[in-house]
């Protein structure tokens, strides 16, 4: 399909203002570049209540947001954790989506902040990301959520972060999880596809850009060994819960993340993979520039209310 109409305009604008790929910025120009994300996003719609509250992490408390929807309880939730690159993004940029995500899956969307490289490398957003993922689900039900029916959901590096909390949540005692949505998920630094090679410029994120990402992440070589940061490098992907992966067509890491695909579909995991035509890495949270992002979080919210359904309330169950 050819490239969507609305992101070949994007394009062309960061071009016509001079942006430079995220491997040519600072760090400081690559964080200011993303949390600029939140000018091409539509209105954010109203939720029933927002929640600013702590999580204790490895390293200290860090930051997490809660958006309660309106709708009856005790509610399902979605734990998730936000992209970009490990390096950049924050619970501002990302507020647009997680209201629209509350809403549209009927769900508490815990958004959490984490300790981000270079400051903080692996493993330090990984752990953080799990620790908040126990404390949501030891706490969820005094903000009105359901512990029994609990995601991880996360976009691009925090697609990885999803993967590595369902790893982990497997092997080191919980919580258990409904099921993970990884949108356009990074998966491996040493990935050799067609795709990045393919779509290694010219598309919001290039091949360079996504190695400049990892290695401000993994401070040691043999990290891209670790499945804590390289979930596809587990020595057993068994036992997992159901997953939606989706890939966009234009994108240098979506080889990556379809592959990961199949190896949770040959591991026996119930898995859905889906790529959307025409659209790029990054779109996610577009919702203003590019009116197709709501295909993305449509796909999300179903795939979420689906399996969410599966595990009904511990109180609705009693009453039928």
């Amino acid at each position: 399909m050819p490239l969507d109409a609305a992101v070949q305009g994007l394009l062309d604008g960061l071009t016509e203002q001079g942006v430079r790929p995220f491997e040519e910025m600072s760090v400081a120009d690559a964080r200011a570049t993303v949390a600029s994300f939140v000018d091409l996003q539509a209105e954010p719609r109203p939720v029933a209540q927002v929640i600013d509250t702590i999580y204790p992490g490895p390293a200290g408390d860090q930051d997490i947001r809660l958006y309660i929807p309106d709708a009856p309880g005790p509610l399902p939730v979605v734990v998730y954790f936000h992209g970009g690159g490990f390096v950049t993004g924050d619970l501002t940029v990302t507020e647009e989506l997680c209201r629209a995500l509350a809403n549209d899956a009927g769900a508490i969307v815990a958004a959490v902040s984490y300790r981000l490289a270079p400051e903080h490398p692996f493993p330090a957003a990984t752990d953080d990301t799990f620790a908040a993922l126990r404390w949501v689900a030891d706490n969820a039900v005094h903000f009105g959520g359901d512990p029994t029916r609990l995601a991880v959901h996360g976009d691009s590096a925090g697609g990885n972060l999803a993967a590595v909390a369902a790893l982990r949540a497997r092997d080191e005692g919980g919580p258990a999880l409904t099921c993970q949505v990884l949108t356009y998920p990074v998966i491996d630094p040493h990935a050799d596809t067609p795709s990045r090679k393919e779509f290694g410029e010219g598309y919001i994120i290039t091949a360079a850009g996504l190695d400049w990402f990892w290695n401000h992440y993994l401070s040691d070589p043999d990290d891209a060994e670790n499945p804590l940061a390289v979930p596809s490098k587990a020595a057993y992907l068994t036992d997992l819960p159901p997953a939606l992966i989706l890939s966009m067509e234009y994108e240098v890491s979506r080889d990556e993340a379809e592959a990961y695909g199949r190896q949770l579909a040959d591991a026996g995991v119930e898995v859905k993979v889906v790529r959307v035509d025409g659209l790029v890495h990054g779109v996610y949270w577009i919702s203003g520039a590019i009116p197709r992002a709501t295909e993305l979080r449509s796909t999300v919210a179903e795939f979420l209310t689906q399996q969410f359904n599966k595990h009904p309330a511990p109180d609705r169950e009693a009453a039928r």
